[in-house]
């Protein structure tokens, strides 16, 4: 039966708030813990290595299993699913709060990971099956901007708890926000599952890829320290692991990731392009808060709100950066949007010893902002429209899934190629000149991101053309074809003759 809920009704908004509020949660650890990292490993006495795992914990298990944490809520509901992922991950961050140690922080950074993949799927699928279809895109971009607040507050509300009551706020903070959103979504949002989902779920695929991750990720955060047997057997082992996620998914009858996804032209250049952003972002924020706090000299707080115009040009103009990309095609949005990025992240090499906020940060942060602006609002709706609209769901998980690897494999590679282990995170001349090189390599990734999408994406939009069946659908060289009675593969695509 198909929701009826309106977004103008009392019901709709308080749904809105409750996915917002626990997406939010999510996306807000993810930023904040990158600001006291310095202080984390200050306080537990942490070697560079386990501040990598201190981010790469959490990353790991949400991009290994945020395919499966979806599927658990098609089937079993999506309203139960994402309760269960609140309060997990409000549990978690209670043992983050009080770890002894690091390797107790760890631990309960994987565990919130597992948490995380339980949550964030199912914040985006309430409002799919919650609302009306006339509501559901307006429900979205509520969501959108609502989640936008959480990402810019979040280095700022990190910074001023760093240097206030100290770094394990950042995850006490979780817990009476955990709290609202379970209550908030057991009032208000309508349970709602997947009738038609039948088979098993594909868990061998899900331990796959999470252990092949965790192989060649600690492959490469121990290699910085010291290139051991054990390293090069993690290494191998990793590999291996990716080799048989890839044929149990070609075999599974249900595939966590179906491979003829790719088969789109576009969707596999798209998500290439997704690889080379979010690894280039992840390496660079993880690089960024340390040299800001110790060889600039920033508090934690000035830290913390020194990039928040990246988020305030995201929240004013991404919108208007789709809508751009829907009338002129894909390619140039696509390929300005990491070249711009590029250059941002070079006149990063600015900030050194006494770097001043006006002079050397703002500058940075600004065209920074504006090359993300321009390329993250098409890059998802270029995505989605890379494949059938009732495959949009898993289309997108799978981009999500590639985003959270690319930061993860980011973090654990750059200090390896840049040369910094142990405790030289504490050395200001020894972080400055990593930071210099992880600047340089940063801006070559997005560079060449850029020049994928210029080589790959299509320059106009597509044209649609009639199916003999009605349904939207998209052949595999990534061409866009729209039936005479479904719905735009997205919103900026209409079908002649469509029904709304």
């Amino acid at each position: 039966m198909e929701s009826q809920l309106r977004l103008k009704s009392r019901q709709g908004r308080w749904v809105v708030v409750a996915a917002a509020l626990g997406s939010g949660m999510a996306m807000l650890d993810g930023t904040v813990v990158n600001v006291a990292l310095p202080a984390i490993g200050d306080d537990l006495g942490a070697s560079l290595a386990a501040l990598q795992w201190t981010v790469n914990a959490y990353l790991l298990t949400l991009a290994g299993l945020i395919l499966l944490g979806g599927s658990l809520g098609d089937r079993y509901g999506r309203r139960r699913i994402f309760v269960i992922g609140v309060c997990w991950f409000a549990a978690a961050s209670g043992i983050c709060a009080i770890a002894p140690s690091v390797g107790v922080l760890v631990a309960a950074r994987a565990l919130q990971g597992v948490g995380g993949a339980l949550l964030t799927p199912g914040s985006l699928a309430l409002l799919q099956a919650s609302f009306h279809p006339d509501d559901r895109s307006a429900a979205v971009g509520a969501w959108s901007g609502l989640g936008g607040v959480a990402t810019a507050v979040g280095p700022i509300l990190g910074g001023w708890l760093v240097s206030g009551p100290g770094w394990r706020w950042i995850f006490v903070i979780n817990l009476p926000v955990a709290v609202v959103v379970a209550v908030l979504t057991l009032r208000h949002v309508p349970e709602s599952r997947d009738e038609q989902a039948t088979g098993g779920f594909d868990v061998p695929g899900s331990v796959l890829a999470a252990l092949s991750l965790g192989g060649v990720t600690y492959a490469l955060t121990a290699a910085a320290e010291q290139v051991s047997a054990a390293v090069w057997v993690s290494a191998v082992a990793g590999v291996l692991l990716g080799v048989a996620f890839v044929t149990v998914e070609r075999r599974s009858a249900h595939p966590m990731l179906p491979l003829e996804l790719f088969r789109s032209r576009l969707f596999s250049a798209v998500n290439l392009v997704t690889l080379g952003v979010y690894g280039a972002l992840g390496g660079i924020f993880f690089f960024l808060q340390v040299q800001l706090q110790t060889v600039s000299g920033f508090e934690p707080l000035v830290a913390g709100v020194a990039f928040a115009p990246v988020t305030v040009l995201m929240l004013l103009f991404s919108a208007r950066a789709g809508a751009l990309a829907t009338r002129i095609g894909p390619r140039l949005p696509l390929t300005a949007g990491p070249l711009i990025a590029a250059g941002g992240v070079l006149l990063m090499l600015r900030i050194g010893p006494d770097a001043s906020y006006w002079t050397d940060v703002l500058p940075a942060a600004v065209l920074f902002g504006i090359g993300l602006t321009l390329l993250v609002a098409p890059l998802t709706a270029t995505v989605l429209a890379a494949v059938e609209v009732r495959r949009a769901g898993i289309a997108s998980g799978v981009n999500n899934a590639a985003a959270r690897a690319a930061g993860l494999l980011a973090v654990a590679a750059l200090p390896l190629l840049t040369g910094l282990s142990g405790e030289q995170y504490r050395v200001p001349s020894a972080v400055d000149a990593a930071f210099r090189t992880a600047v340089l390599i940063c801006a070559g990734v997005l560079a060449a991101a850029g020049l994928l999408a210029l080589a790959t994406v299509p320059g106009r939009p597509p044209v649609p053309e009639p199916t003999p069946t009605g349904e939207p659908t998209v052949e595999p060289d990534g061409t866009w074809y729209c039936g005479t009675t479904g719905p735009p593969v997205d919103p900026g695509h209409e079908c002649p003759g469509s029904t709304r």
